[in-house]
């Protein structure tokens, strides 16, 4: 590789928060026009890496080369500056200004006098969304764009300040089959216009698509840098974690026990007359596209949302949960879609996210808030899912997507489920997090929780289910058995029309 190939060289990046050094000369490299995937598990140091690069973080030592000169980054616009924009997974948009005028915030182009040229605005942004090959108008609000849409807007933001390097943090985590493809092209387009990419993804299988190497990190090191051709799925894997991992859906049989819960004739907002069953010790697999209605059926399940007609029987009673407190009082818990946002509040510790759906527990004879019993219960559930932190009073904003996710796991473990409803369980996290996931689920099963897990993921739905349930728009099309079912069998029921049996 030639020197003037190379537009930006990280050299032996170190930082620590709190005495815990957290990237130990950490580098990395890109090439001019080329895509390099930064893969790692959660809490391998990416995210980190990347907030140096982008002035969010400061470095105790080490280099940053950009065409080859030191640069210095300190603040969003140094990074700006030297044509280095971010796309976070969260995407950085105000949903009640027009797409032209989040493209340009805080960079308002203005006219006479100062004013801003709200025309000037549109056009520009409107030529940005056309080297982007996608119809949106710009004067649209973004609450009325969908995720993929929102994600357009934010490539078109970046390329707005004629950015040289981009970070892509987790691109596809939200999209459909379809959006990805259309992500892939507009990916490869920015590669042929000379733009670099950094490309964190965990989804392994997304890498020939767009990638021409690979750089993985791991406990805050760079592991090494590989070209594409050379990524296996086992290499990268060994390379990520340290770790051979022989058997990716550790699936376990259980002798499926008496019904948990039952679902009968449902109907509601995106949904109507949804039947399903889930046993003790079962896993059922709810599959479908987005917008299918599953996440909405759960939500209707647990009392988050109400439903129009229909029951829900949890051993062997009807119940009817108004609130989600009535549904954890009953002990069914709910690991939400989006865990930042619903899952969490990210501006508590761990200790006091573990206990919340279950203060009962952590009060003292009095009725008050015990601390201490607080800290002991978060403690206990720290140890037993080996959630990496610093100590049980670390904000749940530092941690890793895989931590942030045991912690929820962990919530409802402490109100001791007998159904838990878990919706993409796995988003966003790493392989070896996934891997440490399954085996919580597997641990539930044995002790009788029924599970309904929704997932995108067509080979977790199918490495991890006992049984399969397939939803198109807002029904059920049909169920499958682990073991005759297939992808292709799974897509066919979530594409067709639903069969009239009657």
């Amino acid at each position: 590789m030639e020197k003037t190939d190379i537009i930006l060289e990280m050299q032996d990046i170190n930082i620590s928060f709190a005495g815990v050094q957290i990237l130990k000369n950490a580098a990395l490299t890109l090439q001019r026009g080329k895509v390099n995937i930064l893969l790692g598990e959660n809490g391998a140091g990416k995210s980190t890496l990347m907030k140096v690069l982008t002035g969010a973080y400061h470095k105790d030592s080490g280099t940053i080369l950009i065409d080859g000169k030191p640069v210095t980054i300190t603040n969003a616009a140094d990074a700006e500056q030297n044509g280095i924009s971010m796309i976070y997974q969260e995407f950085n948009l105000v949903p009640q200004l027009s797409v032209a005028e989040n493209i340009f915030l805080g960079r308002e182009l203005t006219g006479r006098g100062g004013r801003i040229d709200f025309d000037a605005m549109n056009r520009e942004a409107q030529a940005v969304l056309d080297r982007l090959h996608v119809a949106i108008n710009p004067k649209q609000r973004i609450s009325e764009l969908g995720v993929a849409q929102q994600q357009m807007v934010e490539i078109a933001k970046a390329l707005s300040t004629k950015a040289r390097i981009v970070i892509m943090d987790e691109p596809t985590a939200a999209l459909t089959d379809e959006e990805i493809t259309h992500l892939f092209e507009i990916v490869n387009d920015m590669k042929r216009n000379g733009i670099s990419i950094i490309y964190i993804s965990h989804r392994l299988e997304e890498f020939k698509f767009v990638g021409d190497t690979v750089t993985t990190m791991r406990d805050g090191s760079t592991i090494g840098e590989i070209a594409i051709e050379d990524a296996t799925h086992d290499r990268l894997v060994t390379m990520m974690v340290g770790r051979e991992i022989k058997n990716q859906f550790p699936h376990v049989d259980v002798a499926p026990g008496p019904e948990r819960l039952r679902v009968r004739h449902l109907s509601g907002t995106r949904f109507q007359d949804v039947d399903l069953a889930v046993h003790a010790g079962e896993i059922v697999g709810l599959a479908g596209l987005m917008g299918a209605g599953r996440t909405e059926v759960a939500r209707a399940i647990f009392g988050a949302d109400r439903y129009t007609a229909g029951s829900v029987t949890l051993n062997g009673e009807v119940v009817q949960f108004r609130t989600p407190a009535d549904a954890i009082r009953n002990h069914v818990g709910f690991v939400t879609e989006n865990r930042r946002d619903e899952g969490l509040v990210m501006t508590l510790d761990i200790c006091q996210n573990i206990t919340l759906p279950a203060l009962k527990s952590v009060q003292s004879g009095s009725g008050a808030l015990s601390l201490k019993r607080e800290k002991q219960v978060g403690q206990q559930f720290m140890d037993e899912l080996a959630i990496k932190a610093v100590s049980g009073q670390q904000k749940v904003a530092t941690l890793s997507g895989g931590n942030q996710q045991k912690v929820v796991l962990a919530k409802w473990l402490e109100v001791a489920p007998e159904v838990l409803i878990m919706d993409e369980p796995t988003r966003g996290i790493d392989v070896g997090a996934k891997t440490e996931i399954y085996a919580i689920m597997n641990q539930l099963k044995e002790k009788g929780v029924g599970i309904l897990m929704i997932s995108s993921e067509l080979p977790e739905v199918l490495g991890m289910s006992d049984r399969i349930m397939v939803m198109r728009e807002g029904r059920i099309s049909g169920e499958l058995n682990r073991e005759t079912a297939t992808q292709a069998s799974i897509m066919k029921l979530a594409t067709s029309e639903v069969e009239d049996n009657g």
